[in-house]
């Protein structure tokens, strides 16, 4: 017969094997505290509650306190009572009560426990354990694909950011903040807000009927401006950045996954001196441009406008490259162009519908996580291009491209409308000349109206201003003879408004 320190020994906690790595460091963790946040568990009515969103079996080092944090969550799901006697009926009847140490151990868990008062402290300290963990079994898949010659670098890259992402994601935990903080946070936000000329609280765009509307773009705000192609997506957000940037010294970040950032520079200077693209590319200037291009052109030098031009960008770069922009250079603003060429570069998808869905859903995550307004272009589908009419060329909500999810986690939606493109010269009473005009429609506005604002778009220079701004009045397009607006019309019911302005070279868009 065994002795009473043998029979002790036998019911004891065994030790728990850790291996250790090649320089023989063991993996993070930390036993005494998952014992007694799984002990507290099953002592404290109320204790589940505290650490519902901090824990998940993974979090447990230890295989026993999986399986035994695994019967406490069943149970809490199914709203029954969480003690000794509950948890090890439910180990019983999930088949791991032997997994899980049998009764003694369990019973011994709750020995342990002498107060409950630090539990959520405890949990965390477990999270924080399991994360560094997974940090470590992530690096290591990746260093074993690293060593494989025959893995692709760019999308190893892509995982490891994919994962990473994925991690980062799960730790962020935001407590619940009792409402008088908030409170005063909104009435310092009025208060500044109160202070700014035009009663913009927000980025102002320097589109002045635009931010009545919009009051500028606002704090941790997503912003969907979409259209068909050539209707001047990237003329519009890059008129903005130069009125934020040079009008309102507003640091702006462009991301441009369509054109280099030569380019860009191009399209800007443009904008600001005023000369034809061809000739910008070309070179080829007469002596007053040559004058007028050195005198505007210091308008961006110095500006803090910020280019990235990184081809494919996925969205988990986009996200390290922000938090240092907003971080090292202050960065107020965020343009994408456009949504649909990013990527989620490492996970995989059943679909580009479901990728999109989680470019959106991040971008959205960023904006709030930074607190500055993000604005993406993004594409329409061909929906359009086979309505007719004034009114049937609007874009609508169910033209985005793609998925339904960027409707979805948008905070506004605009979309850009350019009449004079599909050969519509006035509007349905004749009363408005639309030759050169742009139609800005904020179709979803979450925090505020919804409507249209009208600017004037210069095809010439890749400009959009304000329609009462003066303007050289070459650049409106000549109306066409009755009989060319008859024949056109009948030809724009059945074709693309693209190719029709090709082949009539009305009004070719930058």
């Amino acid at each position: 017969m065994p002795t009473t320190k043998n029979a002790n020994k036998k019911h004891a906690t065994a030790p728990i094997v850790v291996g250790a790595n090649e320089f023989g460091k063991l993996p993070p963790q930390a036993l005494e505290l998952e014992e007694a946040v799984l002990g507290a568990l099953m002592l404290e009515r109320e204790a589940y509650i505290i650490v519902a969103d901090l824990l998940r079996p993974e979090s447990f080092y230890n295989p026993k306190n999986r399986y035994i944090y695994e019967a406490i969550r069943a149970l809490a799901a199914m709203d029954q009572p969480i003690d000794l006697m509950t948890v090890v009926e439910k180990l019983k009847s999930l088949g791991t009560l032997a997994e899980a140490g049998g009764p003694a151990y369990i019973a011994e868990l709750t020995r342990k426990v002498s107060s409950t008062a630090h539990l959520q402290y405890h949990a965390q300290i477990v999270a924080q354990k399991a994360t560094a963990r997974e940090l470590i079994a992530m690096a290591a898949r990746i260093e074993d694909k690293a060593y494989d010659e025959t893995q692709d670098v760019e999308q190893l890259m892509g995982a490891a950011e994919a994962e990473i992402f994925e991690i980062s994601q799960r730790a962020q935990k935001r407590d619940v903040t009792q409402i008088d903080p908030v409170i005063q946070e909104a009435f310092a936000r009025m208060e500044r807000a109160s202070k700014n000329e035009g009663n913009i609280s927000g980025i102002p765009s320097g589109f002045h009927d635009l931010d009545k509307i919009t009051s500028g773009w606002q704090n941790s705000d997503l912003i969907i401006i979409a259209a068909r192609p050539a209707m001047g997506k990237s003329a519009l957000v890059l008129s903005m950045a130069k009125n934020m940037a040079v009008n309102y010294n507003i640091p702006v970040a462009i991301f441009s996954l369509e054109m280099p950032n030569v380019q860009l520079a191009n399209r800007l200077l443009m904008n600001v001196c005023e000369i034809e693209g061809d000739k910008i590319k070309t070179g080829h200037l007469t002596r007053e441009e040559k004058t007028r291009l050195n005198h505007k052109s210091n308008e961006l030098f110095g500006k803090p406008i910020y280019l990235d031009d990184t081809p494919g960008l996925s969205v988990f770069e986009l996200r390290s490259k922000a938090r240092k922009l907003v971080r090292e250079k202050g960065v107020k603003i965020i343009i994408i162009d456009y949504l649909q060429l990013m990527t989620a570069s490492g996970m995989q998808f059943g679909s580009r519908e479901q990728e999109v869905s989680i470019i959106s859903r991040s971008l959205k995550g960023l904006a709030k996580e930074l607190d500055i307004p993000i604005i993406a272009l993004s594409q329409l589908n061909r929906g359009v291009e086979a309505r007719t009419g004034l009114e049937g060329k609007k874009p609508q909500l169910s033209d985005l491209r793609e998925s339904g999810a960027i409707e979805q986690d948008a905070d506004m939606v605009c979309f850009i409308h350019r009449p004079e493109y599909y050969h519509i010269y006035s509007d349905e009473s004749n009363n408005k000349d639309l030759r050169g005009l742009g139609e800005i429609i904020i179709a979803k506005h979450r925090n505020g109206a919804i409507g249209e604002v009208w600017l004037r778009f210069r095809s010439k220079f890749a400009k959009f201003q304000n329609e009462d701004e003066t303007f050289d009045d070459s650049d409106i397009t000549p109306l066409p003879s009755p009989g060319e607006v008859a024949i056109r019309s009948s030809f724009n019911d059945y074709s693309d408004g693209a190719q029709l302005d090709k082949n009539n070279d009305i009004n070719p868009p930058f």
